[in-house]
C-alpha cells in the first residue's frame, strides 16, 4: 500500500471501530431495531447517489431489476439481521467487548464456506477454527449468565448470531453478486435491510423522543460508518485488493477498545484483552492469512476477487 491507502487502510478501522461505540450511545434510546432502521435509511441515502453517478441511473436499474432478489438477501443477511443483533449486544456489552466479537466474522465465513463450496480446510485452519472459539470461551467466560435480568449471555449470543450470519452473507455473495458493482450491491443492501427494518422499526419506536446525541449518533452511524465506511472500503478493494482490505477485521477491535476507553470510560479488563489476542490469532490462522508453513511467493498473481461483504 502507498501512504494514502495506509493512512485510508486506518482511518476505515478507526470509522468501523468507532460504529460499536455509537451503538454503545444510541441503542438504548431508540431500541435496536429502530436504530438500526435509521442506520441503515440513512446508509442508502449516502449510497443511492453515490452508486447512480458511479454506474449511471439506468444500469443501477438494470442490475436492481435483474438482480433485486440476490442484493434483497445481501441486505438481510450482511445488514439487518446483523446489525439489529449488535444493537441488541449494546445494551449489555461494552462497545470494546462487542468490537472483539464481530473478529470472529471470517472465522464463520471459513466454516460456512467448507460445508457450502468444499473449501479446502488445512491443519492450521482447522487449527485456527479451534484457537478463535477458545478466545470466544476466554473473552465471554465472565459474561455469559442467563439469569433473570443479566442479558450478558444473550448478547454473547446475538454477537455470534451476527458474525454467523456476515459468514453466510460472505459466501452467498461468492455465488451470487460477483458480476454486480460492489458499491451497487452496498447501496442496495441498504434500501432492501431498511425495507425489512421499516415494520418493526416503526412498530418499536420509542415513545419517549431520542435525545440530541443519541440522534447525533445515530446519523453517524448511518452516514459515516456505513455509508462512507463502504465507499471507502471499496476505494480500496479497487486499488489494492481484496484480501488486504478484509484485512481491516483485524485492526477494528483496537479502535474499538479504544474509543470505548476513551469516550465511555470502559474498564480495560485482562480477559478481553487476552480474549481479543486469541480471536484474532484465530481469525488470523482460519483465514489462511498467514500459518507458520507460509511461504512468500515467487510470482506475481492477479487481486483477489472481492467478496463485496465489509464487516462492521
Amino acid at each position: 500500500m502507498s501512504l494514502r491507502q495506509q493512512l485510508e487502510f486506518v482511518l476505515l478501522a478507526a470509522v468501523w471501530g468507532a460504529s460499536f461505540l455509537f451503538m454503545r450511545v444510541s441503542a438504548p434510546e431508540f431500541g435496536p431495531l429502530p436504530l438500526m432502521l435509521v442506520r441503515c435509511a440513512v446508509g442508502a441515502v449516502v449510497l443511492l447517489p453515490i452508486a447512480a453517478t458511479r454506474q449511471g441511473g439506468r444500469r443501477l436499474a438494470v442490475d436492481a431489476k435483474a438482480h433485486g432478489g440476490a442484493v434483497l438477501m445481501a441486505g438481510v443477511l450482511n445488514s439487518a439481521i446483523p446489525f439489529a443483533m449488535f444493537g441488541f449486544a449494546a445494551l449489555w456489552l461494552t462497545a470494546g467487548f462487542s468490537s472483539i466479537l464481530n473478529a470472529t466474522a471470517p472465522i464463520f465465513g471459513a466454516i460456512v464456506g467448507y460445508f457450502w463450496f468444499r473449501d479446502r480446510l488445512t491443519a492450521w485452519r482447522a487449527a485456527g477454527l479451534a484457537i478463535g472459539i477458545a478466545g470466544v470461551v476466554v473473552l465471554s467466560w465472565d459474561k455469559v449468565s442467563f439469569r433473570e435480568g443479566d442479558g450478558g449471555g444473550w448478547a454473547v449470543l446475538a454477537c455470534l448470531a451476527a458474525t454467523f450470519c456476515y459468514g453466510i452473507a460472505g459466501n452467498f455473495a461468492k455465488r451470487h453478486l460477483t458480476r454486480i458493482d460492489p458499491l451497487t450491491v452496498a447501496a442496495g443492501s441498504q434500501v432492501g435491510a431498511a425495507m425489512v427494518l421499516l415494520p418493526p422499526g416503526l412498530a418499536l419506536w420509542p415513545v419517549a423522543a431520542p435525545s440530541g446525541p443519541a440522534w447525533a449518533a445515530a446519523l453517524v452511524l448511518g452516514a459515516v460508518c456505513t455509508g462512507l465506511a463502504y465507499v471507502l472500503f471499496f476505494r480500496l478493494i479497487a486499488n489494492v485488493s481484496s484480501s488486504a482490505a478484509l484485512s481491516v477485521t483485524y485492526l477494528i477491535p483496537l479502535f474499538g477498545i479504544a474509543w470505548g476507553w476513551i469516550f465511555l470510560s470502559e474498564a480495560l479488563e485482562l480477559s478481553m484483552l487476552s480474549g481479543g489476542a486469541i480471536v484474532i490469532l484465530g481469525t488470523v490462522l482460519a483465514t489462511g492469512v498467514w500459518s507458520p508453513t507460509t511461504r512468500p511467493p515467487t510470482v506475481a498473481t492477479a487481486p483477489d476477487e472481492p467478496d463485496n461483504q465489509p464487516r462492521s
